[in-house]
């Protein structure tokens, strides 16, 4: 079983290899979260039309809890470089799964972090339900 970072940093690839194959131009900092002092998101991705600046996340089906200051960081960075910044989330065996009823076949939902629902500590959470329910998929994102 990959470590949680493994995973995340999978994770990232996928969504980055998607956007790329959408025709975005992508690149991810993997120095982003604890490993630097910087305020940097995951993903920076960016087409004529559209330019994002992503955290992303993924559980195996527990809430994604995403913290305040990372939160604060994903603004902080997305207003200052232009960016519309974005929480991209992706529950595990949801992607092409029947079972869950949806065409997202990508599995990934995104939210603006306002959109988020946010704890008495600050932090934001997002269930499974809430991103099947509330996110904008994947496919909406980029504009078909």
């Amino acid at each position: 079983m990959p470590n949680s970072n493994t995973k995340g940093d999978r994770r990232e690839r996928e969504l980055v290899n998607l956007l790329d194959g959408d025709g975005f131009a992508v690149m991810r900092a993997p120095a982003s979260g604890s490993a630097t002092e910087r305020e940097l998101p995951d993903i920076l991705a960016g087409d004529s039309g559209n330019f994002y600046a992503i955290e992303a996340k993924s559980s195996g089906g527990d809430p994604i809890y995403i913290d305040e200051e990372e939160v604060k960081d994903l603004l902080f960075f997305a207003e200052n470089f232009g960016a519309e910044p974005r929480i991209g989330v992706r529950f595990d065996h949801e992607s092409g799964d029947p079972g869950y009823g949806n065409d997202n076949v990508s599995g990934w939902y995104f939210f603006h972090p306002d959109e988020l629902y946010e704890t008495n500590s600050g932090n934001k959470r997002v269930k499974k339900e809430t991103a099947l329910d509330d996110g904008t998929p994947y496919e909406n994102l980029v504009d078909f």
